[in-house]
């Protein structure tokens, strides 16, 4: 599995038409195959600062969805008004919060 996460910026005058575009793109996200999870919350609207949060089954799925054409234009619309720190983790060891 890999896990996906970060932070994104945008300017704070853009955050409401941001987060509207960017939850159509979880909706048909969500769908694909090999998409465990895919969610955003914004964590400091003053900054228009969103912590991102993906899982994935593998690179395989992982990289399909980056190049679906609404993965790409969803980023040709906003990759000159963002910034982003986003890394990508493999997780060999999954189990539950509690487990040793």
């Amino acid at each position: 599995m890999l896990i996906v996460t970060g932070y994104v910026q945008v300017p704070p005058s853009e955050l409401p038409a941001f987060t509207r575009d960017l939850a159509d793109l979880a909706r048909i996200t969500r769908e694909r195959d090999g998409a465990l999870s895919y969610d955003a919350v914004v964590i400091d609207a003053s900054r228009g600062r969103l912590l991102v949060m993906e899982r994935w089954r593998d690179q395989h799925a992982l990289s399909a969805h980056l190049a679906a054409a609404d993965t790409i234009a969803f980023v040709a619309r906003w990759d000159a008004r963002l910034s982003a720190d986003i890394r990508k983790y493999d997780a060999t060891r999954e189990r539950g919060l509690a487990d040793a």
